[in-house]
């Protein structure tokens, strides 16, 4: 009662397979174009921006003010291989790896 029928029904004939390369490149067309926008829009400029990060904390000098990735304002006092010290306030230090730099401020902001 609850059960329908089933009915037979002669199978789809096959679609015909691309004979050329072209057929198949066509097909993968669309992912790699979504692999090049992505590559263009995304990868790229993080490539960009860490490279101007490196540079940028390569460049670090005892005397420079910076920020942190906490959000710390001070003065570069010591630079180490990895570490550096950051004064940020008279007599107070605070040692902190190099990637946490963020910023480099302008002389004369920190004060």
């Amino acid at each position: 009662m609850f059960i329908s029928q089933a009915y037979a029904q002669a199978a789809p004939a096959p679609a015909a397979a691309p004979d050329s390369f072209l057929g198949s490149l066509g097909s993968m067309l669309p992912l790699l174009l979504m692999f090049v926008v992505l590559y263009f829009v995304m990868i790229r400029p993080q490539m960009k921006r860490q490279k101007e990060h490196k540079a940028m904390i390569d460049a670090l000098a005892k005397g420079d003010e910076v920020v942190t990735g906490g959000g710390l304002i001070g003065r570069v006092s010591k630079i180490g291989e990895s570490y550096l010290h950051v004064e940020v306030a008279n007599g107070v230090e605070l040692q902190v790896q190099r990637t946490a730099i963020v910023q480099v401020l302008p002389k004369g902001t920190f004060k």
